[in-house]
């Protein structure tokens, strides 16, 4: 089972997907002009938006759900793997493929927005509503969320909670049984309350966890401060073969750079646009720029603050697989949780493993949530004609089971079939949202042709020349437009 799992990780995540999921970053930034520069500052004030409706919820909670799927293991657990395997180079990668990413980002949540629908009282969204409406591929879109229900539903859960009960049981001694039917039963409470049960624990745990990570990440590089500049030499000189000891592993250090931000900040993998469609907002353009940030903020600020604790402190091996190691600083450590463990221990000896043990168990516990809610989005998407209710609690049932039994299994296959269920969905999404990338930078010129003339941007898809945005034309009402909004014959909305 194990050599069948790795041979197919092998081929789904070839270099080609990891050499498209940067170049098509490099595409959408080019056609973009760069938006994830140019509009850094829209992306803080919109972030901040905390309208929300009986049907939508805020973009703040939005966000907070997004960084839910996007702050996980990947961002300790994750990192500590890149430089195992493709030493400290494999950061500088991290770093391109958030940036770049971002704008992949933009263009998934934007689709997901247009394209979104209101579905049992509640928006719902994402690629399996944005691949049957914008390129009519009903039998593309039902691939998607049959891909996406098992990825979400059933392999990416466990890799979560293996890293949440190693690490307690690490730091506190308790058995992963334990810790695993703890996690079950408070998720269990928040999964049966729905969407606003989740945003609403997602708004209060990820700001609080975030900055208290990053708190004591910086707290540790001041300490260091005089090891800065050699730590991003290190990184630099890595990225780019030019180190000696580092040379011979230019590619491991790409693939696996790469490999992981994907897997961490998720931009161009599908998962993004779930959570983007829930925002109740007054043009697409707004939640697409929120969420190019939170790959920033998953990968820029997050995952560099795991990096710089563990470059700096020097808690850290390299082994490229099949080949001998070129450093070997923890003796027999395995990559993961225990490299940040380490690394904090040595400049706060009695606070590391704990303090990591309490990080990964708000980090996993949130991403767990998100995951379940993109689950159910798409298993909603397959049963929008027909609603079969026990459907929902059946994978409510399964959903909870494969978190329990990645607590108490090993993590010898959980990482492969999370790799395999984040390449398949990459894979799925990167071609849709090329595909569909005219309309979404129609929506971008749209926005900035509307904030040049000084208007809060409004969308009307009819306006843009897109079809299918079904919401948006017949249900969405204009802030203030009340009776005074009246339909054309088009579809289109004006005043009377």
């Amino acid at each position: 089972m194990e050599a069948f799992v790795n041979w197919l990780n092998g081929i789904i995540w070839s270099p080609a997907l990891v050499y498209l999921c940067l170049g098509v970053g490099l595409v959408f930034s080019i056609a973009t002009k760069f938006l994830q520069i140019r509009h850094v500052g829209d992306m803080g004030k919109l972030m901040f938006d905390r309208n929300a409706s009986d049907s939508g919820i805020s973009s703040f909670q939005a966000i907070s759900m997004s960084l839910a799927g996007r702050v996980g293991t990947g961002n300790i657990a994750g990192v500590a793997t890149a430089i195992a395997f493709g030493g400290p180079g494999a950061v500088f990668w991290m770093w391109a493929i958030a940036f770049l990413g971002a704008s992949s980002g933009f263009i998934e949540a934007t689709l997901g927005q247009v394209y979104k629908t209101k579905q049992d009282g509640q928006f719902r969204g994402g690629p399996a509503y944005y691949i049957e409406k914008g390129l009519g591929i009903k039998w593309y879109a039902i691939l998607f969320a049959i891909v996406t229900v098992i990825a979400t539903g059933a392999l990416l859960p466990g890799v979560q909670s293996n890293s949440l009960s190693t690490a307690i049981n690490t730091a506190f001694g308790i058995n992963p049984w334990i810790s695993g039917i703890a996690v079950c039963l408070i998720l269990a409470v928040i999964i049966f309350g729905g969407v606003k049960r989740i945003a609403k624990t997602a708004e209060f745990i990820v700001p609080v966890m975030a900055v208290g990570y990053i708190f004591v990440a910086l707290i540790i590089v001041i300490m260091n401060i005089d090891r800065v500049p050699e730590v991003l030499g290190l990184i630099f000189s890595s990225a780019f073969a030019l180190n000696s000891a580092f040379g011979g592993i230019l590619g491991a250090a790409i693939s696996w750079g790469v490999k992981r931000g994907v897997y961490s900040n998720e931009a161009g993998q599908g998962t993004g646009p779930h959570a983007a469609a829930a925002a109740e907002v007054s043009h697409p353009a707004k939640q697409g720029l929120v969420q190019a940030f939170s790959v920033y903020i998953d990968t820029l600020f997050i995952c560099s603050a795991t990096a710089f604790m563990i470059l700096i402190t020097g808690m850290y091996n390299v082994t490229p697989e099949g080949e001998e190691a070129i450093v070997v600083n923890l003796a027999e450590m395995e990559p993961g949780p225990g490299y940040t463990q380490s690394a904090v221990e040595s400049v706060m000896p009695g606070f590391g493993a704990p303090f990591v043990a309490i990080a990964l168990l708000f980090f996993t516990f949130t991403t767990i949530m998100a995951y379940y809610y993109m689950a159910e989005t798409n298993l909603a998407y397959i049963n929008q004609k027909v609603k079969r209710v026990w459907a929902e609690y059946l994978l409510k049932f399964i959903f909870i089971a494969m978190v329990l039994y990645g607590s108490v299994k090993t993590a010898d296959v959980a990482w492969a079939l999370g790799d395999i269920g984040v390449g398949s969905m990459a894979w799925l999404n990167i071609i849709a949202i090329l595909l569909l990338a005219k309309p979404a930078i129609a929506v971008l010129k749209d926005y900035e042709e509307q904030k040049k003339a000084g208007k809060d941007p409004v969308f009307d898809p009819v306006k843009v020349g897109i079809k299918g945005a079904d919401f948006w034309e017949k249900e969405y009402k204009y802030p203030g437009a009340g009776a005074n909004k009246i339909k054309t014959t088009s579809g289109s909305s004006v005043d009377k």
